[in-house]
């Protein structure tokens, strides 16, 4: 079977994308793939992680999980979303390493399901946006223990998918920016959903309610229908050109706002965050998404 993690990251989609998904669950079950609720699954693989605690799973423990998950029906492809699978996030800093836990964390997914093909999905944010936006979701009112003397200048994220790719070679791993994600959103449900590129889906423009003014997206839709578009290009296209006119800006305007974040600073993190961005695009192993 193929076992699907998109693990987030924390502040990124904020479970828009899989509330996406699960709107084809009908679709692709044709398909043999599968996509329960969240509350099928987050807590079992939580506990289960836990009652393992690095040890190998029980003979028949994977067949009892898969079991609860899927009230016994059979799958090909099981999708599963938590930007907590790593750590919560509080959690995410710890020892001066960015994402402490996720060499332990990303073993133990594979661990529970030793005998499938495991999948790993995950979005990347710049740190400028990315740190508050964090702090804010944690339910930590000191920064400084936040951070745990972790430097804002050495949050790569080159770092944690070099890790993943070290503690999970023969996984597929897809990543993506979630500055882009309002241009790719129906591409990522369909790579979710191991579907071909050209399924007809539901929810691809899901994203573009919360970021465009209701006229523009009527506007939009009409004119959709009206030049159904050939190609996931031309539709990136459109959807650039009705942004560009009817985007709301405080929806797309990112909040900066943490301890001596001065202009030059923000510049420096979005620089190297473009930087790191490229040198992930380029690694051996990882599947990058991109308009």
């Amino acid at each position: 079977m193929e076992i699907v993690y998109h693990i987030g990251i924390h502040c990124t989609d904020e479970d828009r994308l899989i509330k996406s998904v699960l709107k084809n669950t009908g679709n692709f079950s044709s398909d043999g793939v599968k996509i329960p609720s969240p509350n099928k699954y987050r807590r079992a693989i939580r506990e289960t992680i836990q009652e393992l605690n690095g040890a190998p799973p029980e003979p028949g423990m994977r067949e009892e999980l898969l079991n609860g998950i899927l009230d016994g029906s059979d799958a090909k492809r099981l999708v599963m979303s938590n930007p907590n699978f790593i750590c919560v996030p509080n959690r995410v800093f710890g020892r001066n390493v960015f994402y402490t836990q996720t060499e332990p964390k990303i073993r133990a997914l594979h661990q529970i399901f030793p005998e499938d093909q495991i999948e790993i999905f995950m979005s990347l944010r710049n740190p400028a946006t990315y740190l508050p936006a964090l702090f804010a979701e944690s339910d930590l009112s000191d920064y400084t223990a936040f951070m745990k003397n972790m430097h804002v200048t050495d949050i790569l994220w080159s770092n944690i998918i070099r890790r993943i790719l070290h503690v999970a070679p023969k996984s597929r791993l897809v990543v993506w920016c979630n500055e882009d994600t309002p241009l790719i959103w129906a591409e990522l449900i369909r790579k979710l959903g191991g579907v071909a590129p050209d399924r007809e889906i539901a929810g691809g423009f899901d994203l573009l309610g919360t970021i465009m003014s209701p006229l523009g997206l009527d506007r939009f839709q009409a004119y959709m229908r009206q030049n159904p578009p050939k190609t996931e290009a031309q539709t990136r296209k459109v959807l650039v050109a009705f942004l560009e006119k009817f985007a709301i800006p405080e929806q797309i305007e990112e909040e900066v706002d943490f301890p001596n974040a001065t202009p030059a600073l923000v510049q420096e993190l979005t620089n190297k965050y473009d930087e790191d961005v490229a040198l992930i695009a380029g690694l051996p192993g990882v599947e990058f998404i991109k308009p």
